[in-house]
């Protein structure tokens, strides 16, 4: 319901609030010249006017002589922090607007910038709808409260406006008599407290004041007797009333600032006190939310890596001091990029948080569950007593992830390998003790996954040994280390060379020759992978060129290329050129990819695929079989080739007991696409692959890869790779070519 003075006074209040809104000054105080330039056309609005400058000094020489409604600040400035001109605001009882942009992590700078009078906190990087927000915010707020301080100097002049502004107030206004006991307090109570003002006339103040607060302000209500005049403020919990709806809690949190009330005939008896208490819930939960944020686990809620580090420190301290022990177990999810790249991101988070849950029904109250990132987690196990303590534990996580976990696509069961490490004998600080669970983690997934294991010295030493190799990669090409061999994929029954498939080779000083899916792994974690793929490039190109110039036709040549090479935007310009450097027909290079490389980027890898296949480049998948298959890309992809994975020929007996080999060769011929079968080694499972209908093969059965001067005299005399053949169908009466 609406009162004569609330109806007498609107019109007026309304008015300022309409004029002040299309006179807004900003001035926006950031270092960085190109963001002062952004900010007035993301933030422009009618009435709106923008100064800049890029430090505090510049802003405080302007303040000195123009008032604004906004200050946008940076926090990190060149010559001082952003703190410094809220002090300064503060000192020069100003009363500007500020928003605090930012790009510190530290929970400590929001804090400081909220306490020192910030309106607001934005954290970069942000959202321009966000800072939009929080501009429009600060402005409304400030009108607001300009409006207030306009309505307060009336106060002065006219007792039915203050009766209006103290009743209609967002803010807790009430007077105390020299008792402590409520004379007056405004409606406000009503919907801040659930309290009737009647209901609380004569009572005393701390009968609202929760029970963790009355000594102090029992100390503050005393204070005006002795001190005359002087003001107080004081953050309070206020409790409820029970019977409140409100259903935020049981107490509110407010700044209570109090003011004594003399005597008009002496100025130093104090007979009650005014009182205004501001409801700050809102900025307490935000600094909560800000400091809880800081250290835990958006996604799953669970302590961060700091937090974690944090209780890992104080647990070995406390263990030195009683010379207890402890353990740490690092956990990773096996294949769970699996479930990103099938069901996205966002079954994965469900995964994950699921995941989250079990691990901690599974540990005991004084444990700690902390997500490292992605799908990493770790665990602090105090007070272990043997190493059999934190094996029956491990076995509790295995055994509590082996139900299926249900996802909107369906069900799936997570496995994780964990790699336990134990105080004192594994290390004696918080990195050496998460480190060495880690190694032993990635052993368990060199094992097979879904297991633990403790840490061991040796496998230490192996890790010691995997980082010399990639120190030793690095400058393997440098060192003119690496080398192609070439193994030739033939066709039966035109008996000829119709492929030579380059093959990377390493020969280390010291280990020797290094198989590449040891380093070929190695270099793409690395980041070497683009290196090495272009020196394969050249080098292959270089070899043909040599043979044409000799004299010879060479057949097509094979490289493969790494999924990482796909990533790379300039990939079909550098095989392109390359080409054209040596002057050789494209008809001439085919590129093996695997499987995997479809299922990534899928529309990105198929535009590259196409420029390729348009440029005259054959594309086979390497591998075929062993990886996803899914029909669907062979549609979307120009391939021109399918190369039968060697696992499918190795356990080759006979055409009839072959359905996969009998797949690919009907996918082969529904396609329209060439085939050729890797690792044939004997005359039998030649025989076999020519019954099921491939012709062109590859393997030892015809020659082991090797250097370009044994695939020289190969071209020159082909019939060599099929004497081993000759004899073996001579012995049979068999003539596999016929």
């Amino acid at each position: 319901m609406v009162s004569l003075t609330e109806h007498a006074f609107r019109p007026q209040i309304e008015g300022t609030l309409a004029t002040d809104a299309g006179n807004f000054r900003i001035l926006i105080v950031d270092d960085d010249p190109s963001l002062r330039r952004t900010f007035p056309h993301v933030l422009a609005r009618p009435g709106r006017v923008f100064d800049e400058c890029g430090t505090i000094g510049e802003a405080i020489a302007r303040l000195e002589h123009e008032h604004y409604a906004l200050i946008l600040l940076d926090y990190r400035l060149p010559d001082a922090n952003g703190l410094a001109l809220l002090d300064w605001l503060v000192e020069h009882q100003r009363d500007e607007a500020v928003i605090i942009i930012s790009g510190e992590d530290a929970i400590d700078a929001a804090i400081a910038a909220l306490r020192r009078g910030a309106d607001d906190y934005v954290r970069k990087p942000y959202h321009v709808a966000q800072l939009q927000r929080a501009v429009d915010g600060a402005l409304h707020k400030g009108a607001l409260e300009k409006a207030n301080k306009l309505m307060s100097q009336r106060l002065k002049a006219s007792e039915r406006l203050h009766r209006y502004l103290v009743e209609s107030s967002p803010d807790l206004i009430f007077t105390l008599d020299s008792a402590g006991r409520f004379t007056y307090v405004n409606p406000r109570v009503k919907a801040l407290l659930g309290y009737d003002r009647s209901a609380l006339m004569r009572r005393p103040f701390t009968t609202l004041v929760m029970p963790e607060d009355l000594d102090r302000i029992d100390g503050l209500l005393s204070q005006p007797s002795s001190l005359p005049g002087e003001s107080f403020s004081v953050e309070l919990r206020l409790r409820r009333y029970r019977g409140s709806a409100n259903a935020d809690g049981d107490c509110v949190t407010v700044s209570l600032t109090g003011i004594p009330m003399l005597t008009q005939e002496d100025d130093r008896r104090v007979v009650g006190l005014y009182g205004v208490a501001r409801d700050i819930s809102e900025r307490k939960r935000a600094e909560e939310i800000i400091s809880f944020q800081a250290y835990h686990d958006q996604l799953t809620h669970l302590p961060n890596r700091v937090l974690f580090k944090d209780r890992l420190e104080l647990a070995i301290a406390q263990a030195h001091r009683r010379t207890g022990a402890l353990a740490v177990m690092f956990i990773d999810v096996d294949r769970f990029k699996l479930v990103n790249d099938t069901f996205g991101h966002a079954e994965g988070d469900v995964l994950l948080r699921t995941i989250a849950a079990r691990l901690s029904a599974t540990l005991r109250r004084g444990d700690t569950l902390a997500r490292l990132g992605g799908d990493e987690f770790t665990v602090l196990l105090p007070d272990i007593n043997q190493p059999e303590d934190a094996e029956v534990i491990a076995r509790k996580v295995l055994d509590a992830l082996s139900p299926p976990i249900s996802l909107s696509q369906g069900q799936f069961r997570a496995t994780v390998s964990i790699g336990v490490a134990l105080f004192p004998r594994d290390g004696s600080t918080a990195e050496e003790l998460t480190r060495h669970a880690d190694v032993a983690m990635y052993q368990v997934k060199r094992s097979g996954k879904n297991a633990y294991r403790f840490f061991d010295p040796d496998l230490n030493t192996r890790h010691r040994d995997r980082i010399a190799l990639e120190n030793d990669l690095r400058s393997a090409l440098a060192r003119n280390e690496l080398e192609l061999h070439y193994q030739p994929q033939v066709s039966l029954a035109e008996r000829r060379i119709v492929g030579l498939e380059a093959l990377l080779r390493w020969q280390h000083p010291v280990l020797g020759q290094v198989p590449p899916a040891t380093f070929v792994q190695v270099a793409e974690e690395v980041g070497l992978i683009g290196d090495i793929s272009a020196w394969v490039l050249e080098r292959a190109c270089s070899q043909v060129a040599q043979w044409r110039e000799t004299g010879l036709t060479p057949p097509r040549v094979s490289i493969n290329l790494s999924a990482h090479d796909f990533h790379r935007a300039n990939i079909v310009a550098t095989i392109t050129e390359c080409l054209a450097r040596h002057a050789l027909d494209p008809a001439q290079f085919e590129l093996e990819i695997t499987e995997s490389i479809m299922m990534n980027d899928t529309a990105g890898v198929a535009s590259k695929l196409q420029e390729l296949r348009a440029a005259g480049i054959s594309v086979a998948i390497d591998d075929f079989g062993t990886g996803y298959s899914a029909l669907a890309y062979l549609q979307k992809f120009p391939v021109s080739a399918l190369k039968i994975d060697r696992s499918f020929v190795r356990d080759l007996e006979g055409p009839m007991t072959n359905p996969i080999i009998s797949a690919i060769t009907g996918i082969a011929r529904g396609f329209e696409l060439e085939l050729v079968a890797e690792g044939v080694e004997n005359e039998e499972q030649a025989r076999a692959l020519r019954a099921l209908g491939c012709e062109v093969m590859q393997g030892y059965l015809f020659a082991r890869p090797a250097s370009p001067a044994d695939a020289h005299r190969w071209l020159i005399r082909p019939e060599s790779l099929f004497e081993t053949l000759d004899a073996a169908a001579a012995e049979t009466q068999t003539d596999l070519s016929a």
